[in-house]
């Protein structure tokens, strides 16, 4: 497969080419000749609408970014993933993330699956614990404490702790009778050290009931643990939601809200895997990122979910995309000299419009951005449909600027898309999820990245250790 560099190949000079030439060309002069831009810039499937009509674009830039993904092998690079080949480099693994959600599992998922329903469905009917606490870090908690927060129905208390700092895992036993609270350990090695730290401190509580998500099953035993669900080697932490690691969640929403989360993450790998990277809506997410921070040379990304259901969701990207992208080095071990994953920020809207929107309209840099739209009031979609407009089109033109003072003008042109969604269900959250998962792969093979290691969160963990050990 190729693992040459991108700026070799002919589109990408094409791009660069393309971008100084466009560079100066105003949103408001792509909507004025097209009335219909709206419509043609816009894909639906898997549940999923995706309106790119505001982003400095057009159909050429669309035609070189797919002879872009062509010339980077993107058909290739995507059968491996979905049949499991090791495309983790540096590891010698599979990402194969897609196999947790698959119509038909493998032998493993399914009987972790069936044996996490059974012990789900019997603590949410026995009610013998009150409370139930998830203690991971990194993907093993923001997964699940995504999907518990978005969806929780309230049938058990369900809270995590991930920080070391031990006021995190004081708040979540806030309140708790030791006898009738239940730790989950999520961790692969059982070795994390803040997992670890936690685990022990909620022992010294006086917690008694342990289950584990984890590979070494010896070392949670010893730990005193009842029950284990297995993890796997050829599932990255930040894309475990999908398994054992999202039981906590299992246990908050119910095993049938989670058989539908798996069930819209099905589908938008079914989408993914077969649709044209012209109509594919997680390939031209990624692409579209790629136009804007390679070429447009926007540096950060800010995601805007308009619902409180998903507040989550940025600091779960957060994850996803800056562990999995943020490389400096591709996979033929030379020094990238282009830009990988931007920074990634965002919070819930309306909220974030009294946070930061000033910089996004009127600051200095060029922020692209993901609204998100779950339809859910009429207010939160008037709010989104008008930051997006705003960020696109600005104060109207020219002599309507002039008659406003300079700092109640708005320059517009800066970029967007919306992601629309018909309400906060389960399954919508698994789409939109699994969209997120597939973005990532897409820009990893333009930049020939490896996205499924993450080298860079070690050098600090060692030093920590050796720091503690001299104390």
């Amino acid at each position: 497969m190729n693992t040459t560099a991108p700026t070799a190949c002919p589109s990408w000079t094409a791009l660069a080419a393309h971008a100084e030439s466009s560079r100066e060309v105003h949103l408001r002069e792509l909507f004025a000749p097209d009335a219909e831009r709206a419509t043609h810039f816009t894909l639906q499937a898997a549940g999923v609408r995706f309106d790119y009509s505001r982003q400095r674009l057009g159909a050429l830039t669309l035609r070189l970014l797919s002879h872009l993904a062509d010339e980077r092998g993107f058909a290739a690079w995507r059968d491996a993933l979905l049949s499991g080949k090791a495309i983790n480099n540096t590891e010698n693994r599979a990402a194969w993330h897609t196999a947790l959600r698959a119509a038909t599992p493998l032998p493993e998922v399914r009987s972790t699956l069936e044996r996490m329903r059974t012990l789900a469905t019997g603590l949410r009917a026995e009610r013998r614990f009150k409370r139930i606490v998830n203690l991971g870090t990194g993907g093993s908690d923001l997964g699940p404490r995504l999907l518990a927060d978005a969806l929780n129905d309230a049938t058990l208390d369900v809270r995590f702790a991930a920080n070391v700092d031990p006021r995190d895992l004081e708040r979540a036993l806030e309140g708790a009778n030791a006898a009738e609270t239940l730790v989950i350990i999520a961790s692969k090695t059982f070795t994390t050290q803040e997992t670890m730290a936690n685990a022990e401190r909620a022992r010294q509580w006086g917690a008694r009931h342990f289950y584990a998500v984890t590979a070494n099953v010896e070392a949670a035993k010893r730990f005193g643990v009842t029950e284990v669900l297995p993890m796997w080697d050829w599932v990255g932490g930040r894309y475990s939601v999908w398994s054992a690691v999202g039981f906590a969640a299992m246990c908050a929403i119910g095993p049938q809200a989670f058989d539908d989360f798996l069930a819209g993450g099905r589908e938008m790998d079914e989408h993914f895997g077969s649709a044209p990277v012209e109509k594919n809506i997680p390939a031209l997410l990624g692409l579209i990122g790629v136009w804007n921070a390679n070429f447009l040379r926007c540096a950060t990304h800010a995601v805007l979910p308009y619902a409180n259901a998903l507040r989550l969701l940025p600091a779960y990207l957060q994850q996803l995309e800056m562990e999995s992208n943020g490389k400096r080095v591709d996979r033929a071990g030379r020094v990238v000299d282009y830009a990988t994953a931007p920074v990634l920020w965002g919070a819930e809207g309306t909220v974030s419009q009294h946070s930061f929107h000033q910089l996004l309209h009127q600051g200095t840099q060029v922020v692209p951005c993901d609204f998100i739209d779950l339809g859910l009031d009429a207010d939160l979609s008037a709010n989104a449909r008008a930051q997006a407009d705003a960020l696109a089109f600005g104060t109207n033109a020219g002599t309507d600027d002039r008659s406003l003072p300079p700092y109640r003008q708005y320059p517009g042109n800066r970029p967007s898309s919306m992601l629309h969604l018909d309400g906060c269900t389960a399954q919508n959250l698994g789409r939109l999820i699994a969209l997120y998962e597939h973005k990532v792969f897409v820009q990893g093979v333009i930049w020939n990245i490896n996205s499924y290691d993450q080298w860079g969160v070690e050098l600090g963990k060692e030093m920590a250790k050796k720091l503690l050990f001299r104390r």
